[in-house]
């Protein structure tokens, strides 16, 4: 089992993710992952210059006392979409669907909707769309680890990521309003 903090939300796939108060969090990263810490907080900056769907990347840090590098970003409070009408969610898909269209427009593609359950270590469980949260400020994506951006990985296979998350979303979709 993975080491708990009192100050916990999750553990994802591969990091940690810790409340530092009522408005940040921080994604943990352990050991040498300087490229990867980078890469998602640039991926973010992006993303976050272009629309709202992504959590708001704030600053990188570092934590002395647990030797962290630290990826802060805004702290989001889930709701639960079942209390919401159908209409009321197909009206926050329809706005979260054009976000994501205007951030591949602009060369940001995801790659996440649903979470990878093949990725995540053995003993974490998880929902399927748990990097989705429904908040008071519409459907928010709480990360952008393994999203891509069209000047890194070239047209042919951003256009390939598209074609997958359009599938992903038409199944996060059919998830969404048969709750």
């Amino acid at each position: 089992m993975a080491e708990r903090h009192s100050n916990q939300l999750s553990y994802g796939a591969n990091n940690l993710v810790v409340a530092l108060s009522d408005t940040e969090v921080a994604k943990v990263f352990r050991g040498d992952t300087r490229s990867d810490i980078g890469s998602e907080a640039e991926k973010l900056k992006v993303a976050n210059a272009i629309n709202n769907p992504l959590v708001r990347f704030l600053r990188l840090d570092y934590d002395d006392e647990h030797d962290w590098d630290m990826l802060i970003m805004e702290r989001l409070y889930p709701l639960d979409f079942r209390s919401l009408e159908i209409g009321k969610r197909e009206l926050l898909l329809d706005v979260f669907e054009d976000e994501l269209r205007q951030l591949h427009k602009a060369g940001f593609v995801h790659r996440d909707i649903p979470q990878r359950r093949t990725e995540r270590p053995s003993n974490q469980s998880g929902e399927r769309y748990d990097n989705v949260f429904m908040t008071d400020r519409g459907l928010r994506l709480i990360d952008a680890g393994i999203s891509a951006l069209r000047t890194q990985v070239g047209d042919k296979l951003f256009g390939k990521y598209i074609e997958i998350e359009e599938r992903e979303m038409a199944g996060f979709r059919a998830y969404f309003l048969s709750r």
